[in-house]
């Protein structure tokens, strides 16, 4: 996958990556709504096997300065059906970033590949679901405290999608 918009390239990911990675995935606060934060080897050791070979996400590049400050996760998850989420480095939040890559990677999805339907989750009732409601995704439900958070906390889970002839 190769996309640009205004500011971004979104593209795979390569080895080369991994630095920027870990900046995100190291990061305690950046992973406060996913896992914990991961050492080194865990980053590259996710970075080449989810990323690159089984093709699980692409790279959100900043144009000006060239570095990943983004990961989208994009995947199959049924026939025409694709899950997407995004993790993306605390000093570009509240930036627009994240919902320039992740409209593209959507429009994308919609228009090049003809896919039915795009779904994300998530346990941040704030800034996530707030970015799928931009997104233009719909609620599609709210599983009560399904999963623990990484305090140890029940949390729920709010599940959001888009189906192709919603966009029209």
């Amino acid at each position: 996958m190769y996309i640009e918009t205004g500011r971004m390239v979104i593209r795979d990911f390569t080895m080369a990556d991994l630095n920027d990675m870990h900046d995100i995935f190291g990061d305690d606060e950046t992973m406060q709504n996913c896992e914990p934060a991961y050492t080194i080897e865990k980053t590259a050791d996710f970075l080449q096997k989810f990323c690159i070979e089984k093709r699980g996400a692409v790279a959100a590049v900043h144009k000006d300065t060239n570095k990943v400050i983004g990961y989208i996760l994009f995947k199959e998850y049924d026939e025409e059906v694709y899950e997407i989420g995004w993790i993306y480095n605390k000093d570009y939040w509240k930036q627009g970033y994240a919902f320039e890559s992740c409209k593209a990677v959507m429009d994308y999805a919609f228009n090049s590949m003809n896919i039915h339907k795009i779904f994300a989750e998530a346990i941040d009732g704030i800034k996530s679901v707030g970015l799928m409601k931009k997104l233009g995704m719909k609620l599609e439900g709210i599983q009560r405290s399904q999963t623990k958070d990484n305090f140890g906390n029940w949390a729920d889970l709010y599940l959001y999608g888009i189906l192709a002839e919603d966009r029209q």
